[in-house]
C-alpha cells in the first residue's frame, strides 16, 4: 500500500491546449517512412536479389524473400487502404497476408511486386504531405494518419530485417 498522497493535476493552460505547428513531426515522420535511419531501407534490401534465390528458405526459415517481399506488398496496401477508405475489406488473417509458394510465380513477380509497393508508399507519403497526421479516422477506428504511417514503418522494420537476415545467410548482403 502506497503512503504517498496522490498529486494534484495541473491544468492545461493556454498554450497547453493551443493548436501546433505539426510540420516538424511530419518531416520526421515523413523521414521514417522513405530514408534508411537506422535500418537498411526498402530498396537497399530488395536490389539485386538473385532470381535464383528468390524462393529460398536457408536454414529452415519460414519464410523465402519472395513470400517476405510479398507480405510487405500486402500489409502495407491494407494498411494504406484500412485508412484511406471506408469500403475496404482486408484479407483473411493470417493467411491472406503471405503468398503460398516460396518461389515467386513467374519471372516478372518479383519487381511487380517491387513496383507495387513503391507506388502505395508513395502514394500514402503524399497524403501524408497534406493531412491532418492526427485526425481520428472514423471508418478505421479512429486511427489516425500518424498511427498507420508508424505501425508501416515499424512492420516493414521488422520484415526488411528477416529479409537481411535472410541475404546474409545466403551470402549475397554485399551484393546489395
Amino acid at each position: 500500500m502506497s503512503t504517498r498522497k496522490p498529486q494534484k493535476k495541473k491544468p492545461l493552460t493556454e498554450a497547453a491546449i493551443a493548436p501546433v505547428d505539426s510540420s516538424a513531426f511530419r518531416k520526421e515522420l515523413l523521414s521514417h517512412f522513405t530514408e534508411e535511419n537506422a535500418h537498411a531501407d526498402f530498396d537497399s534490401t530488395v536490389k539485386n536479389f538473385p532470381a535464383s534465390l528468390r524462393g529460398t528458405r536457408p536454414n529452415d526459415l519460414p519464410h523465402s524473400a519472395w513470400q517476405l517481399l510479398e507480405h510487405l506488398r500486402i500489409a502495407q496496401w491494407d494498411i494504406i487502404e484500412f485508412a484511406l477508405n471506408s469500403k475496404h475489406k482486408s484479407p483473411e488473417f493470417p493467411d491472406g497476408y503471405w503468398p503460398t509458394s516460396p518461389e515467386p510465380p513467374d519471372a516478372q513477380a518479383w519487381e511487380k511486386s517491387i513496383a507495387a509497393f513503391r507506388a502505395d508508399r508513395k502514394k500514402f507519403a503524399a497524403i501524408l504531405q497534406k493531412s491532418d497526421l492526427l485526425a481520428p479516422i472514423t471508418h478505421a477506428n479512429n486511427q489516425s494518419l500518424a498511427s498507420k504511417a508508424i505501425l508501416i514503418i515499424d512492420h516493414d522494420a521488422y520484415h526488411l530485417g528477416q529479409l537481411v537476415l535472410l541475404r546474409r545467410l545466403l551470402n549475397i548482403w554485399n551484393a546489395a
